[in-house]
């Protein structure tokens, strides 16, 4: 969408925030009498002003734990919720209102939410949404079989719904949220219940929806595979607050201040004056060095012990998240170094 002579991000959040009221009583008959003349209550902060911009095509992970805000973040950027405070604005539109428009260009994937007829058969659920969203018979057809090829639900798609299994569910509910050809796709757990297969061939059908279509895409998942193959950038959220927005790679250069050396040597060597070990299977040692220092004890190594190998490793990028939650609402300065 271009405004003036500037092209507006696809979605744009300014200071989101979500605070529920939670009614609370302690167990008694006393504390429910007391109940009925004045409830207690507490507010609950799940999103806490959190800030971000997504350009037009671009995959977005959107990282946390278990109760971080990601979800409730989501549902408002797809309408479902409404905001307590801030600015939310997806293709244009403002998602609580749910104008018809907006939500014939936008889709949203729950892996733990069943949005398919239960009791119907996958080609009627299907028939349903293109009832739902008006397609043209001849577009919707194309689309629908492209999808049951892509994601291979041939077999399954007279099968009703409760009769699925999760992954085949999972398959289903991803092709149904595509049969509009949405411009934006928020994808919270999309491979949840996939075996390891199936959950590569939906990284690459993903991937390949983003090049052919220019959709933006939002992803939640806790497979660090679905991220590392799909997003540059990630967005890490806790406690309702984002702690790291920008590409992948700077993870770890920003919160894991240390690499892995794995060296092989000629011969069985002491090498704990060059960093920590952490492993030595005979001629293999495995050290662990400042980020820093990473340059220069490599260069003491080869001068200084007979390698016949030396391996430079960063640290895995589920280490790398994890330190990023335990970093809570102070984040870690960046580390020098490459």
């Amino acid at each position: 969408m271009v405004v003036g002579n500037a092209v507006e991000p696809a979605i744009r959040v300014r200071d989101l925030r979500k605070v529920y009221v939670v009614h609370e009583r302690e167990a008694g008959l006393k504390a429910s009498l007391r109940s009925l003349v004045k409830r207690a209550a507490r507010e609950v902060v799940a999103v806490a002003g959190v800030s971000f911009e997504i350009p037009a095509g671009e995959v977005v992970g959107f990282l946390g734990p278990n109760g971080a805000g990601k979800t409730t973040t989501l549902k408002m950027l797809s309408g479902l919720l409404h905001p307590t405070a801030g600015e939310v604005r997806v293709l244009g539109h403002e998602p609580f209102r749910r104008e018809r428009e907006y939500l014939r260009r936008m889709t949203l994937v729950m892996g733990n939410r069943n949005q398919l007829q239960w009791d119907l058969p996958l080609l009627d659920s299907y028939e349903l949404t293109r009832a739902n969203y008006r397609l043209g018979q001849t577009d919707f057809l194309a689309q629908r079989d492209e999808l049951i090829d892509l994601l291979d639900l041939g077999s399954i798609v007279t099968k009703p719904v409760r009769n699925l299994s999760l992954g085949e569910r999972m398959k289903a509910e991803i092709a149904n949220s595509l049969l509009h050809r949405p411009a934006v796709l928020f994808l919270d757990e999309p491979t949840l219940g996939l075996d390891v297969t199936m959950q590569k061939r939906i990284r690459g059908f993903l991937a390949d929806y983003n090049r052919r279509t220019g959709a933006t895409i939002l992803l939640t998942s806790h497979y660090m595979a679905d991220v590392e193959a799909l997003c540059k950038r990630v967005v890490v959220i806790h406690h309702g607050r984002i702690l790291f927005d920008g590409e992948l790679t700077a993870l770890a250069t920003r919160f894991a201040a240390q690499r892995t050396l794995v060296v092989t040597l000629e011969s069985p060597a002491e090498l704990s004056a060059y960093g920590e070990v952490l492993e030595v299977n005979d001629v293999v040692v495995t050290l662990r060095v400042e980020r820093r220092a990473t340059a220069a004890v490599t260069a003491r190594l080869l001068a200084e012990q007979a390698v016949t190998d030396l391996t430079v490793e960063d640290v895995p990028i589920e280490d790398v998240i994890e330190l990023v939650f335990a970093s809570g609402d102070a984040p870690a300065a960046p580390a020098d170094g490459p």
